[in-house]
């Protein structure tokens, strides 16, 4: 077996048969073996089972024994067999990131990579090993699925849940933890961090409204996702206070992507030339609402206002630069990992109200409307 490297840095192999990490630690070499456990509990003059417990974090132990280990484990450039551990534990020291679509969405639309981004970086501090897995077909679903029931991680982040994605009750059934970024419906079962998207859109849309635009039209996502639901109750909301009603031929339906809203776009143009504002439930789709409107001679903001909703990267790079709905969509990546990893460790009570999270959003007002 390959000697694990040092956490926290690479490793030189002297001549003198020893390892050393980039401090310049003696560490055992190749001819020396890897060192064990009993060698540990030698060298710190203490037995096997206290130097697990110290290991594994037990409290069971005194300070001065503790550090006893903890100076033996660093002379010997002692690792502990992270399979070992799992397996005596029945873990697997590792969650999946699961997100049903295609590669192009994941690399195409900012919310993901802040998704992962956040994800990552909370995971860091851990021993959990982090496994991305993309579903593009039934049949790799049906292989997730196999793979799950067979307990291969400790636990499942779920991004982006359509209403009839049977995976969050698969979970549930096979008593795997599990987070979802966002939510089925109203009545989600399933631990999950969601942002305020109703009360996000309605603040898009009074500001909008605010602005004296006469005609607001929306841009929803996909109506099977309960986000789009959510943003398309907010633009409701804000018509309605407003002393409207909400016109079906002022609302457009895509899904998220950039082709999904320039097609919307030009249905809008078509059905309702005279609209003069528009709140797309998504930056990126608000950038091809952008481009369809130049193309048409409409001029963003004079003759058409226009409102996205993230805060991503594209909102800030748009010309003009666009007015958005800022959504923390990192730290909603580092709080999944939170509850998860209560779920894991049993921390949060079953019998009880499940872990369910909704993070504030705000308004930023850029150059667009």
């Amino acid at each position: 077996m390959t000697p694990q490297p040092p956490i926290g840095g690479l490793e030189l192999l002297g001549t003198d048969g020893w390892r050393r990490d980039m401090a310049g630690t003696r560490r055992h070499g190749a001819g020396r073996g890897r060192p064990t456990l009993e060698e540990v509990a030698a060298r710190a003059g203490v037995g096997r089972g206290t130097v697990s417990r110290v290991i594994n974090g037990s409290p069971r132990v005194s300070d001065r024994t503790r550090t006893a280990v903890e100076q033996a484990v660093a002379e010997l450039g002692y690792v502990p067999n992270r399979v070992a551990r799992a397996l005596a534990a029945n873990r697997a020291d590792a969650v999946a990131l699961v997100i049903p679509e295609p590669e192009t969405r994941l690399f195409a639309e900012p919310y993901f990579s802040d998704i992962i981004r956040g994800v990552g970086a909370e995971l860091a501090d851990t021993d959990l090993q982090l496994l991305l897995t993309l579903i593009r077909t039934p049949k790799e679903r049906q292989r997730l699925a196999d793979y799950l029931s067979a307990h291969r991680v400790d636990g499942v982040l779920l991004v982006s849940v359509h209403a009839d994605d049977p995976l969050p009750d698969l979970l549930e059934q096979i008593e795997m933890p599990a987070v979802l970024s966002g939510r089925r419906s109203a009545h989600e079962s399933v631990p999950y961090v969601d942002s305020d998207n109703t009360g996000g859109a309605q603040s898009a849309v009074e500001h909008l409204i605010g602005r004296g635009r006469s005609t607001v039209a929306t841009i929803t996502g996909p109506l099977d996702m309960y986000v789009a639901q959510c943003r398309l109750e907010g633009y409701g909301a804000a018509v309605r206070a407003a002393g409207r009603e909400v016109e079906p031929e002022l609302v457009a339906s895509a899904d998220f992507t950039e082709e999904g809203g320039r097609r919307a776009m030009r249905q809008l143009l078509d059905q309702r030339p005279d609209v003069d504002g528009v709140f797309a439930a998504s930056d990126v789709m608000a950038a091809g609402a952008r481009q369809v409107l130049r193309e048409s001679g409409r001029r963003v903001p004079d003759d058409v206002a226009l409102v996205g909703f993230e805060d991503s990267a594209v909102a800030r790079h748009m010309d003009p630069p666009l007015t958005s709905v800022r959504q923390a969509t990192e730290e909603m990546g580092r709080a999944m990992v939170r509850v998860l990893l209560e779920e894991i460790e049993g921390l949060s009570d079953r019998t009880s109200k499940r872990p369910q999270m909704v993070l504030p959003t705000q308004l930023v007002r850029r150059e667009s409307s």
